[in-house]
């Protein structure tokens, strides 16, 4: 089988076990796919004894890849959606971060994973995107996030003015820094700092939550993800930025934007039992009462 590895710096002190990982696996993989940038900072230390290929930055794994491995927190792993698209190849992430929803798997799990996967013990959580329908040209084939898509201003000066309607019937205008539309598995990221209510990955819904605005009673509302919203935005500043996920780009206020969901998902392994309850007891300190 063939396993792709992907990861931005990678802390010494994960060296030994990432080695461990590498033998484990070597037991049932044919041939390793590295990234080139992921590479250069690990070939000093990582060693392969089976047939190794080094994928350009930015190139779609071929399709018959087993499985990607994503080495560090959950950006990384967001990183690695860019890469895999539509293809269907499942990820898996070892988180080397801070909390790492995505990224479940911690370092001293990443044996157990490494044995959980090669012996087919584990579960595919499938995971709905969002994507950035109009305008198209904006990030081109790679309009899609697994997170939220989010609208901000630039500068510091103004509130912007963000008109939304969800299948052409008019939501509200939020007067705001501005306004995220969030799959739920975002809704445990930038929507959940804002405000936004923590939704289990299995809902079929966006949650739209604003950034600081300018209005009490303005709260986040969650609605179907068969909705298309339509977001439109004003105000005395003449550019904002449009995010996906960690990727952004200026756009000016002439533009409107029309956000559904993905026609595809994206495939998470999961090791043990799947429990998002747990999931969020244990990385938001839930229950840390000395009653409990």
């Amino acid at each position: 089988m063939k396993v792709a590895f992907f990861g931005r710096a990678l802390d010494p002190a994960f060296f030994d076990q990432m080695n461990k990982l590498v033998r484990i696996l070597e037991s049932k993989a044919s041939i390793f796919l590295v990234y080139e940038s992921f590479y250069t900072r690990i070939k000093e230390h990582i060693q392969f004894n089976k047939p190794l290929q080094i994928l350009k930055n930015g190139e779609k794994p071929p399709p018959d890849t087993f499985c990607l491995i994503s080495i560090g927190g959950d950006g990384t792993l967001l990183d690695t959606i860019t890469l895999l698209q539509d293809s269907g190849i499942p990820v898996m992430g070892i988180n080397t971060g801070r909390l790492g929803f995505l990224s479940a798997i911690s370092t001293d799990e990443t044996e157990y994973a490494a044995k959980a996967l090669i012996e087919g013990d584990y579960s595919i959580d499938s995971r709905a995107m969002l994507q950035l329908q109009s305008p198209p040209e904006l990030f081109g084939t790679i309009n899609y996030a697994l997170n939220e898509l989010t609208v901000i201003k630039r500068d510091n000066s103004t509130m912007i003015s963000i008109s939304a309607y969800v299948d052409d019937l008019f939501l509200n205008t939020y007067w705001a820094d501005g306004l995220i539309v969030a799959t739920p598995t975002g809704s445990t990221g930038y929507s959940l700092s804002c405000g936004g209510p923590i939704i289990s990955p299995e809902s079929q819904t966006f949650i739209i939550t604003p950034i600081a605005t300018h209005n009490l009673t303005v709260r986040p509302i969650v609605i179907p993800d068969s909705s298309r919203v339509k977001l439109r935005i004003s105000g005395r500043t003449q550019d904002y930025l449009v995010l996906l996920d960690s990727r952004s780009k200026p756009l000016n206020t002439t533009a409107e934007l029309l956000i559904r969901r993905a026609p595809f998902s994206i495939n998470l392994i999961c090791v043990g039992q799947k429990d998002f309850y747990k999931t969020i007891r244990n990385k938001l300190a839930w229950g840390l009462d000395k009653r409990n």
